[in-house]
């Protein structure tokens, strides 16, 4: 796996925790913030053909 695929990957992992803690509190500016950031990494793995498997919801 090659650095940029590490990075994001550990990237959509801080960004979907940090996505969980917003919505917990209730935070929806962050949340947005968040989510977009989510999206724009997603779409940069794949213009790189980075896999990135859906967040775990446990």
């Amino acid at each position: 796996m090659g650095e940029l695929s590490r990075t994001i990957k550990q990237r959509l992992d801080d960004a979907y925790a940090s996505l969980r803690s917003a919505h917990a509190e209730g935070d929806t500016y962050l949340a947005d913030i968040r989510q977009e950031e989510i999206n724009e990494l997603r779409r940069i793995a794949a213009n790189n053909d980075i896999g990135v498997e859906p967040p775990r919801c446990d």
